[in-house]
């Protein structure tokens, strides 16, 4: 029998009890086998795992080399991107001014407790699309259940949180904003289908691969949430506001324009400056033209409350009135007249895991997406009588967990008043560091790094 080094015993130890470790907060004894690949790695050596280093080609060795660094890399990469943590870029404005488009953020999987991938084979540092080649990143086969492991806490209220877009698990290739099922109400689903040149392919995603938003989380599992006129209640009581909250507002001069320093002053971005000319919609707003007919300027900005105390004070604003609720787009559910809206949505109560609900017609509007496509189940409806699983069913328990997010900029945020509620199994993390944050608005080397946000600290205030 081979006599193994001190040296290689110390090495297989450590190996293997880390292994074991990792395995332990896995909660998967199966993948104990894997002791056995380390024995061979570390021990026995049946497999000649470094047999290319024995070439007599110094350049068959340099490129294995480089191989060999490369595929390492690509698996340490993989699994502290899975079970650690994941860069991702703030895309939209739905946060700010909490959190700034052109943001990059260290995205913590430990802070929730990382999930077992659904889709094990699949690409580093890609979510669905692999760039270039624009195939899918991924591979259907072996697709695994929902399974989340230990972490460090659990989401709590007003949390800024990264989940996979629920509703992004059917996506029209062509046209993903606004989402799939929105698509269907506003051209029907014939078109989608038969109209390829506009709307493409249509595939579905698993819930690891579905696209990344970030969100406030607001409403809790077993909370009853409700918006009246743009303020948020809880179980009835008034919500806390975030601090940098966002609402739309038309801003009228007396025909001079809004100087670069007022914008400065307001925190207003360049793509934020809209300029409305549409007669109709002015006078909707209560704006009145000028004897010539012609309307005095008019701005329609994303504005803090300190930011719209300061416009109030401008000395060349006249008026300054907020959105209409009736400029809102569709709510939740799709398909079903609520009578809410943006401003006014709800009352409406989020799943808790465990809570059963009596499947009447209203019931059915609100949850059957979180019966049929979150928790896996068959749903119809015959005779009167509904039908789950092929079995009649007068009631439902929820198997998950389920929370409401919203964006502090709250007219301008495709968020769960939109597309509904976010199950668990979608959470993928809590952003903790801004690394980088990028200013579209200048140049790089002249105020285009926001130096100052650099390396802070994401909280929840």
């Amino acid at each position: 029998m081979k006599k193994f080094s001190n040296k290689q015993w110390i090495k297989f130890s450590i190996a293997t009890l880390l292994y074991a470790l990792f395995c332990l907060w896995m909660q998967n004894a199966w993948l104990l086998l894997g002791i056995i690949l380390l024995i061979d790695i570390f021990l026995t050596q049946y497999i000649p795992w470094g047999a290319w280093k024995r070439s007599a080609n110094p350049k068959v060795r340099n490129i294995l080399e480089w191989v060999d660094d490369i595929v390492f890399a690509l698996i340490a990469v993989y699994f502290i991107n899975l079970f650690v943590f994941q860069n991702y870029q703030i895309p939209s404005s739905s946060l700010e001014k909490s959190l700034l488009v052109g943001d990059y953020l260290f995205v913590s999987k430990l802070s929730y407790g990382p999930r077992v991938p659904n889709t094990p084979i699949s690409f580093p540092l890609v979510q669905n699309t692999l760039p270039i080649l624009n195939t899918k990143s991924y591979l259907d086969w072996p697709e695994w259940g929902y399974k989340r492991v230990k972490g460090l806490g659990h989401v709590k209220r007003n949390d800024i949180v990264v989940f996979n877009f629920p509703a992004g698990d059917t996506v029209a290739l062509k046209a993903q904003n606004p989402d799939y099922y929105t698509l269907i109400e506003e051209v029907g689903r014939d078109r989608i289908y038969m109209d390829k040149a506009t709307f493409g392919d249509v595939i579905y995603r698993p819930v690891d691969k579905r696209e990344n938003y970030v969100k406030r989380c607001i409403g809790m599992p077993g909370d009853t949430i409700e918006v009246r006129n743009n303020q948020v209640y809880i179980d009835g009581k008034p919500a806390e506001n975030p601090k940098d909250m966002q609402f739309n507002y038309y801003i009228e001069t007396d025909g001079s324009p809004i100087t670069e320093e007022q914008f400065k002053r307001m925190n207003v971005s360049k793509e934020d400056r809209i300029m409305v000319s549409n007669g109709g919609l002015l006078s909707f707003l209560g704006f009145t033209p000028s004897e010539d007919g012609q309307y005095l300027p008019v701005y329609r900005l994303p504005l803090t409350q300190k930011a719209h105390a300061i416009a109030e004070k401008l000395p060349n604003v006249k008026k300054v009135i907020i959105e209409p609720d009736a400029l809102g787009g569709p709510t939740y559910p799709a398909g079903y007249d609520t009578g809410w809206t943006r401003d006014n949505f709800g009352p409406l109560w989020i799943p808790k895991k465990g809570a059963t609900i009596p499947l009447t017609k209203h019931n059915l509007a609100l949850y059957s997406r979180c019966i049929k496509n979150y928790e896996g189940n068959t749903l119809e409806e015959k005779d009167g009588k509904v039908y789950i699983n092929g079995k009649p069913e007068t009631s439902y328990t929820f198997k998950y967990d389920y929370y409401f997010m919203m964006g502090d900029n709250r007219h301008n945020s495709a968020d769960s008043r939109s597309w509904g509620f976010v199950p668990e199994d979608h959470i993928v993390g809590k952003p903790i560091l801004i690394w980088l944050s990028l200013d579209k608005d200048h140049s790089l080397f002249d105020g285009g790094i926001r130096w100052n946000r650099l390396f802070r600290w994401v909280h929840p205030d």
